[in-house]
């Protein structure tokens, strides 16, 4: 069983991966996959915020764990969603690669946030907070 410590830092690192992907890797390429830079940073933002946030809760060990999985599962899918928004918005100029790349990024995303879920409602082990 994944503790919660690691399943931060494992959304931590997984943030960081997408914010990378999407802020340098995609910009350069972004005729390829067909997203707008723009688009992409602001992406690569919210990825940034979110990497920030996960990692802090790793090192940090925080105590009430259960609401910071909750609250970064929230955020992750709410971040699906807005990613899903701009591939119906910008469909027309998504290449059959970006499609995929933001597919699957949002597969990655959705079940990583619902570990986070289950992982949040479980039933505490003696001795563990």
């Amino acid at each position: 069983m994944i503790t919660p410590r690691r399943l931060f830092l494992l959304d931590g690192l997984g943030a960081l991966l997408s914010a990378f992907l999407l802020g340098v890797v995609l910009v350069h390429f972004e005729s390829t996959f067909g997203m707008p830079s723009q688009t992409l940073h602001g992406l690569a933002a919210i990825a940034g915020v979110f990497c920030l946030y996960s990692l802090t809760c790793s090192l940090l060990n925080i105590e009430q764990w259960r609401g910071g999985l909750r609250l970064i599962a929230s955020a992750n899918l709410l971040y699906c969603c807005l990613t899903l928004g701009a591939m119906l918005y910008l469909h027309q100029d998504l290449s059959l690669l970006g499609f995929a790349y933001f597919a699957g990024e949002i597969a990655v995303v959705v079940a990583l946030a619902t570990l986070e879920l289950r992982t949040a409602s479980r039933p505490s082990e003696p001795g563990s907070s």
